[in-house]
């Protein structure tokens, strides 16, 4: 019997994948990060920042070839900050869900 404590509604994978936060607030601005676990509807990165919940928040996940089994792939998501906690590690642990996202060629987020 489950404790309530599980609330995901689609499987996470425990993937260490680039992701560059774009920051609404800092036009032009980007965050540096890596994805801990992730799901068509969601996912937790680590980083160096402070984010609130509720914020909204723009971001690019790289799926390397090892991925893919091709090119490597980027994926444009908009999301909104769900969980913001404290890690082991000092770095900031944040859970977003994902309201939108669209493939866009590796090209055009090389810049």
């Amino acid at each position: 019997m489950s404790d309530g404590s599980e609330r995901r509604e689609a499987r996470r994978f425990n993937m260490n994948l680039p992701l560059r936060v774009l920051l609404r607030e800092a036009k032009g601005r980007e965050l540096k990060a890596h994805t801990r676990d992730l799901s068509y509807q969601g996912l937790y990165f680590l980083a160096e920042a402070d984010f609130e919940v509720g914020n909204d928040i723009d971001f690019v996940i790289t799926l390397p070839q090892q991925v893919t089994q091709s090119g490597d792939v980027n994926i444009r998501c908009q999301g909104t900050i769900v969980r913001v906690e404290t890690t082991e590690s000092g770095r900031m642990g944040i859970a977003a869900k994902i309201a939108r996202y669209e493939f866009i060629p590796a090209a055009a987020t090389a810049a």
